[in-house]
């Protein structure tokens, strides 16, 4: 992953939504939703459900 999907992964695992995730990041809801797109496809990840579901993991196993 990219350093920017990254960082929308971490954001996802610590509990915000795109909105927040955009806000925080000052792209726009947009932008926040490809890099969704691009993490599933590279985690080949079948829905959104497992998009939330990945991070949510990483993030108990790497608190910050």
């Amino acid at each position: 992953m990219s350093d920017r999907e990254l960082e929308v992964f971490e954001l996802l695992g610590s509990g915000l939504d795109t909105r927040a995730i955009g806000e925080k990041l000052e792209i726009s809801i947009k932008t926040v939703q490809a890099f969704c797109a691009r993490i599933r496809e590279k985690l080949e990840l079948s829905n959104a459900t497992e998009l939330l579901r990945e991070p949510l993991r990483w993030y108990e196993l790497h608190p910050r």
